[in-house]
């Protein structure tokens, strides 16, 4: 083997390297377009982008998998009749243990919000998701879209 080729030869594997510590470093961050479903029927819903935003994270519907809703008809305020599309869902997140918590979610399909909590489960490629309100809770589980 030549010096030339055992260079490239180390350059490949240093590169495939770096590309595998990124992959890994994603799986450990829920940053990313994740699939919703319907909590009621579990049908395929949205995809809610999160991003990070001065410290918190935040969740933005990006796509409607299901245009039986595209505005939020139920909410009030300034969202009242918006588009889905752009709407964001998930705010105020910030790490806590091994999820992020302190934050809140917004339901279109009824309008209302509660708190959020969120934890990566399935070695990243799940986000178990959690609105309460008083004493109630209910998880959903996303899936990370690749």
């Amino acid at each position: 083997m030549t010096f030339g080729s055992l260079m490239k030869l180390v350059a490949a594997a240093l590169l495939a390297s770096a590309f595998a510590s990124a992959a890994s470093a994603d799986a450990a961050s829920p940053l990313g377009k994740w699939r919703t479903y319907d909590p009621d029927t579990g049908a395929p819903k949205t995809v809610v982008e999160i991003a990070e935003t001065g410290g918190t994270l935040t969740g933005t519907i990006v796509e409607l998998l299901d245009e039986s809703e595209t505005t939020c008809a139920q909410c009030d305020g300034d969202r009242k009749n918006q588009p889905l599309v752009g709407m964001v869902i998930l705010w105020d997140l910030t790490p806590k243990g091994s999820g992020w918590s302190g934050g809140m979610i917004l339901r279109p399909a009824n309008g209302k919000t509660a708190n959020a909590s969120i934890e990566l489960t399935d070695g990243g490629a799940k986000l178990a998701v959690t609105g309460s309100r008083g004493i109630g809770s209910r998880t959903q589980t996303w899936d990370r879209v690749e």
